[in-house]
């Protein structure tokens, strides 16, 4: 039994103990991405402007300081020409069922000033995700598939704010 003596050392010691495996495994928070400067306004150009990615795009940009504008000469203006999720059918087992699908989302962008010279040219980015489906149990596999979709799209959109932060460096 632990003695209300021992207590408080035992919760710093589990506490640093704690603090040493968050570390050991790379962990690390993520800053705000120094953005360039000509993107304190921004208008951003998608085919889904409705859509999860470019939502959550819109509001990393906002995170970090950017201003997004539906319309405006002096804006830089970032493009996504390209912005694609599909599912492809990853396996299929022994009774010629699916077992698996893969859900792939790509994009592709570029990021031009307010006198549109290219800051960035077209760049792409794809990320995929592997599920198990099961027939017995549709609407879990549907709520999983969507879960993957909303994910896919927040890596992606977080890479392309990350990309556009290494800008010039």
């Amino acid at each position: 039994m632990i003695n209300k003596l021992h207590f408080p050392v035992l919760v710093v010691v589990l506490m640093m103990f704690m603090l040493v495996l968050v570390s050991a495994c790379g962990f690390q928070l993520q800053s705000k991405v120094e953005l360039p400067p000509e993107m304190q306004q921004t208008r951003l150009e998608v085919f889904d402007p409705y859509g999860r990615f470019a939502q959550r795009l819109a509001t990393l940009l906002e995170q970090n300081g950017v201003q997004v504008v539906e319309s405006g000469n002096g804006a830089a203006i970032l493009e996504v020409p390209f912005n694609s999720v599909h599912k492809e059918i990853q396996s299929i087992g022994d009774n010629a069922r699916v077992q698996e699908f893969l859900v792939v989302h790509s994009v592709q962008f570029r990021l031009l000033d307010k006198d549109g010279k290219e800051m960035i040219p077209l760049q792409s980015f794809e990320q995929s995700r592997v599920y198990r489906f099961n027939e017995q149990d549709i609407l879990a596999a549907e709520r999983e598939d969507e879960f993957l979709r909303n994910d896919l799209a927040d890596n992606l959109a977080g890479m392309v704010v990350r990309r556009i932060g290494t800008y010039g460096k």
